[in-house]
């Protein structure tokens, strides 16, 4: 055994990468998209059954 101590050799050029200042966007469940696709739906058939009552010619 030497009595010299071992030297530990360092990097320097390691650098620590700081996390983003932004939260992460919550990701949307199925469960809301169906939701939301269904109220598209909904606002869609409305505006096609209006569209049809506009055009119904009522003097028969």
């Amino acid at each position: 055994m030497s009595d010299e101590k071992d030297t530990i050799e360092v990097d320097d050029d390691f650098v620590v990468e700081e996390p983003d200042e932004t939260p992460p966007v919550p990701v949307e469940t199925a469960k809301t998209n169906l939701s939301k696709r269904r109220t598209i739906d909904n606002l869609l058939e409305e505006r096609r059954l209006q569209r049809q009552l506009a055009d119904y010619d009522f003097d028969l």
